[in-house]
């Protein structure tokens, strides 16, 4: 499976975020349509099959990227000593 990036994931839990406030807000047809395309996009960049699975895929990929960053930090770190 591909990994999207990490702005990419960030961006849609805003998305996903957003659009469930609305919904949860003010429920309509536009509020329900948002909200249902948001947690299908979420479940397909993550290969989940529900919402909760996906966001916390998300939240694993995030912590991924994070520890990857400090891996990365540590190399430039040792190299440059």
């Amino acid at each position: 499976m591909l990994l999207p990036a990490e702005k990419e994931v960030r961006a849609l839990l805003a998305r996903y975020a957003e659009a469930r406030f609305r919904h949860d807000l003010q429920p309509n047809g536009h509020s329900s349509r948002e909200l249902e395309d948001t947690s299908y996009t979420l479940c397909v960049m993550t290969g989940t099959r529900t919402v909760e699975e996906a966001l916390a895929a998300a939240d694993a990929l995030l912590e991924q990227f994070r520890a990857n960053r400090g891996a990365g930090a540590e190399v430039s770190r040792a190299l440059a000593a």
